[in-house]
């Protein structure tokens, strides 16, 4: 199916955050315009939103979805801005996401969730997902009520606790301590050789959830960090 891409800059309660859409070519057919779709909303990894990550997004919306990212980091950096797949980069996006706050994230995810639901072709039924540092942000995304499922691949920080600037400001609570919150149906991948995450991180990862009674599948492969990706790929 072919997709169409655009970008709108909506406003958060700080500064105003690029979401990149991904919408089946159809939907401009004015015989299509009643047309409703589900939404899904793709978070990144420190990098935004690069070319792997749009080529995922695209694979999402090419199978008659309406898909956005976000650029987290709309905080920091100005719209439009990739980080390289190198150690600047890296080094970069590792900083933002320790600077932004836990409360920011969390007002990125609702006002993106918001705005795929205002969509005229949305459907009012939403699922997140993302890689690394979007893992994460999926995973908390999850405890709005408006989302029906997650899918999250190798999030980083949940069970170490650290994304996001310390200390914490009131209101801002941990994900594993907040995960009953979770009423949809959420899908945990990890790689089994993946540093960030190793076997006792993911161990109080699947006994938090299993503790909160979160509806999770989970699924554990023998690869390394970041094997979705299609670029720069630490593959298995």
């Amino acid at each position: 199916m072919l997709v169409t891409e655009s970008f709108t800059d909506v406003p958060t309660a700080t500064t105003p955050m690029r979401l990149h859409w991904f919408t089946p070519t159809l939907l401009l057919d004015p015989a299509n315009a009643s047309t409703k779709l589900c939404s899904i909303l793709v978070f990144t990894e420190i990098y935004q939103v690069t070319g792997p990550v749009a080529r995922f997004c695209r694979q999402i919306a090419a199978q008659g979805f309406l898909v956005a990212s976000c650029e987290s980091y709309h905080n920091f950096l100005e719209p439009g801005t990739v980080l390289a797949y190198d150690v600047p980069g890296t080094d970069l996006g590792n900083q933002l996401k320790k600077d932004k706050r836990l409360s920011s994230y969390d007002d990125d995810a609702t006002t993106a969730i918001t705005a795929l639901l205002a969509h005229p072709n949305a459907n009012g039924r939403v699922g997140v997902t993302g890689m690394c540092l979007g893992g994460h942000l999926a995973f908390r995304a999850a405890m709005d009520p408006r989302v029906g499922a997650a899918v999250c691949y190798f999030g980083t920080d949940i069970h170490s606790e650290t994304l996001g600037a310390k200390p914490r400001e009131a209101g801002e609570v941990e994900s594993l301590a907040r995960c009953s919150d979770i009423r949809g149906e959420i899908l945990m991948i990890f790689g089994t050789k993946d540093p960030h995450v190793p076997r006792q991180g993911r161990r109080s990862i699947y006994d938090g959830l299993t503790e909160a009674k979160v509806d999770f599948t989970w699924m554990e492969l023998k690869a390394d960090h970041a094997f979705i990706r299609d670029e720069s790929s630490k593959g298995t």
